[in-house]
């Protein structure tokens, strides 16, 4: 079966800077919208920023992976490593407030992978990883 891309409809508190984050900053194309929601091509995945008001997150239960508090909920993307740097470099640049900063997760073990998490303008946390060997993405 070939890969599909993913859909995810997920709570914004502003279009407009929902708009500035995910298609300016990120670079996603915007698709369809209407006055209480905008879809996004998240690197080829069908996103949807659907405003809710009152959904500004302040701060959501975490998990301790590689010695790193990752927020949960949260949702993202596999990258290219050389894509995944892009971005990385375009956020550090933007002044972005990592919730973990770039880097490689489990260094020299089975899955080893560039990570960072950060939230968008409503709270919602975002994971981009990269792997320099993609058959690592389900290692043990």
């Amino acid at each position: 079966m070939s890969l599909r891309p993913f859909h995810l409809a997920f709570p914004v508190h502003d279009l407009e800077a929902a708009r500035e984050f995910y298609g300016e900053l990120l670079g996603c194309p915007e698709g369809r919208s209407a006055a209480e929601w905008i879809d996004f091509d998240f690197f080829g995945h069908q996103i949807v920023a659907h405003l809710v008001p009152d959904s500004a997150k302040t701060g959501d239960p975490g998990n301790s992976v590689d010695g790193h508090d990752v927020p949960v909920p949260h949702f993202g993307v596999v990258l290219s490593m050389s894509d995944w740097q892009e971005v990385a470099d375009k956020l550090t640049a933007a002044g972005t407030d990592f919730v973990i900063e770039p880097y490689i997760r489990f260094k020299g073990q089975a899955g080893e992978q560039a990570t960072m998490f950060f939230r968008d303008p409503s709270g919602n946390a975002i994971e981009m990883k990269a792997f320099k060997d993609l058959s690592q993405l389900f290692a043990r």
